[in-house]
């Protein structure tokens, strides 16, 4: 391989073919001298590490509209960004967002600091988030390894050994492509690379800038790497959601700040157990005495479980509720919108 041709071949092919996205200075406008915002950048690069571009996108426009830079989220109401959050899911990405903002606000006067080891000392500011911003706003020569490019240098090189293992292998080569020149394109040319060309399945081999570097391609199995570990079935836990309504309201909680979906709104529930649920036990565990029938169950998938929630349907009165129209569940949470639209479908 030759790093240098590789580079300058990718990096032709960015500047031909990057995508547009909301958050992102192009190729033509960095290199005229404009910058990236940090702020948009670093919010982008949050959202995106659990979800798609397409599915971010639109939260990220609301989110800039609604708070346009990293001192108007600071200084929000916890509540109201979580409910903001509800749909991208990975809660806890949301309580260190507004950690970091507030950090950002409060101990550098509103400017992000311009040094990956000076984004990595922010609160909830992991090491993958703070190389891209140090890159992408910042031109800094950082290692910028997502799924992505974990994917693009397993074909590239051919890497036998199978995920997560080869995780720090494959950030190796990647950081021997890294050069003082462009790094913040560099970066998300192999971003773009990876989503659009090296896809996970069906590979466009005929389309990549690269194919003439890449060990997979010539060993005719490109859409074989990155090899993988055999998968173990995620445990599945049982629990029981109560819709509690009154008139048109409907009865949530707000969960514990710590923990799955800390702090978010979410319908009451038992706790969360390896068994099923019978009717009887799911009256009795009710958060308050009332009429309970049972309306059905959903089934949600985390990231590390599989969960069925038996559906308890009542109407009535209790303490300690927060109480919301139907109209605004929609902020809830996917797995407690999901069981909400269930228990209330034949009401709507």
């Amino acid at each position: 391989m030759n790093p240098a041709a590789l580079r300058a071949q990718l990096l032709a092919w960015y500047d031909a073919n990057a995508r547009d996205l909301p958050w992102r200075v192009g190729p033509k406008a960095h290199a005229a001298g404009v910058r990236a915002d940090p702020y948009r950048v670093w919010l982008s690069e949050v959202m995106l590490q659990q979800t798609t571009v397409p599915h971010a996108t639109p939260y990220f426009l609301a989110f800039t509209a609604r708070w346009p830079t990293v001192a108007h989220l600071a200084a929000e109401a916890d509540g109201e960004v979580m409910a903001a959050w509800a749909g991208l899911g990975y809660y806890a990405r949301a309580r260190n967002l507004l950690a970091c903002a507030r950090a950002v606000a409060a101990d550098h006067g509103g400017v992000f600091p311009d040094t990956e080891a000076g984004l990595r000392a922010l609160p909830g500011l992991g090491p993958y988030t703070a190389a891209a911003v140090a890159a992408i706003a910042f031109d800094e020569a950082t290692n910028v390894v997502d799924g992505n490019v974990e994917r693009v240098m397993a074909r590239l090189f051919a890497v036998e050994e199978p995920l997560p293992d080869a995780k720090p292998e494959l950030k190796r080569l990647a950081g021997g492509l890294v050069r003082d020149d462009r790094p913040g394109d560099w970066a998300q040319a192999l971003m773009d690379l990876g989503a659009t060309v090296c896809r996970p399945k069906a590979p466009l081999c005929d389309r990549c800038p690269v194919a003439g570097h890449c060990a997979a391609l010539a060993g005719g199995a490109p859409e074989s790497f990155p090899r993988r570990t055999a998968k173990t079935a995620r445990p599945h836990r049982h629990g029981v959601a109560y819709v509690l309504t009154r008139g048109d309201e409907v009865a949530l909680v707000r969960r514990p700040p710590k923990g799955l979906l800390g702090g978010m709104l979410a319908l009451p529930t038992s706790d969360w157990r390896t068994g099923p649920w019978s009717e009887a036990e799911a009256r009795a565990a009710a958060p308050a005495p009332a009429d309970w029938r049972g309306v059905g169950e959903v089934e949600h998938g985390f990231t590390h479980f599989t969960l069925t929630l038996k559906l308890l349907r009542a109407e009535g009165e209790a303490d300690g509720m927060i109480w919301t129209p139907r109209r605004g569940l929609a902020a809830l949470p996917s797995v407690f919108l999901k069981a909400a639209r269930a228990g209330l479908s034949n009401l709507l």
